[in-house]
């Protein structure tokens, strides 16, 4: 059986280390990105993972280089919004939470837009 490698953030203190998975900075960065009028959902899953609570895994990747996060969001919009700066409000709304909820620093913010949702 495959062996999952999951990706963390590690933080030292005083009292030991503490690790943030990727799927928190998922979760954080799914409900920033679910405030942003324009967005109609995050993009890259199924029915199945809906239901099992995987969407925000699979539409957010996190990579940390040098205790800097790098985060690749996909997304679906609405139909009639402004791309560029619909993406400019997810960008600056998943970077203030992951970075404050987490306390690393966020080099980038990648916005992939997957489609367009017509309602």
């Amino acid at each position: 059986m495959a062996e999952m490698k999951e990706k963390y953030v590690a933080q030292k203190c005083e009292q030991g280390t503490i690790y943030i998975a990727e799927e928190v900075a998922a979760a954080i960065a799914a409900d920033a990105v679910k405030e942003i009028e324009g967005v109609s959902s995050l993009a890259g899953a199924n029915v199945a993972d809906q239901i099992i609570g995987k969407k925000a895994a699979r539409a957010v990747r996190m990579d940390v280089e040098d205790e800097q996060i790098t985060l690749d969001v996909r997304v679906m919009l609405r139909y009639g919004f402004d791309i560029p700066e619909t993406a400019a409000k997810v960008q600056k709304a998943v970077s203030t939470a992951v970075a404050s909820m987490t306390g690393f620093p966020i080099k980038s913010v990648n916005v992939h837009v997957e489609g367009i949702v017509f309602e």
